[in-house]
């Protein structure tokens, strides 16, 4: 098992390719993870129907974006 102290033996590229494979990880992973959580909760809001001034709103600025740009919708 390698303690702390180990680390200071490995080569310099080969703590940048961990740090970085590692925080790239990082980050895919709360990416998802967040994806996940608001889909859901997009979802679970949509069936509950407790604000349905939220679709009002959303269902008035596609018909304005719309009525702007024609040629979006062919």
């Amino acid at each position: 098992m390698e303690t702390k102290h180990d680390n200071i033996n490995k080569p310099l590229k080969r703590i940048f390719i961990n740090n970085f494979v590692g925080g790239i990880a990082w980050g895919l992973g709360a990416t998802v993870g967040a994806g996940i959580l608001l889909a859901f909760f997009g979802f679970l809001l949509s069936q509950i129907n407790l604000i349905p001034v939220i679709g009002v709103f959303v269902s008035d600025i596609f018909k304005f974006v719309v009525y702007n740009n024609p040629n979006l919708i062919k």
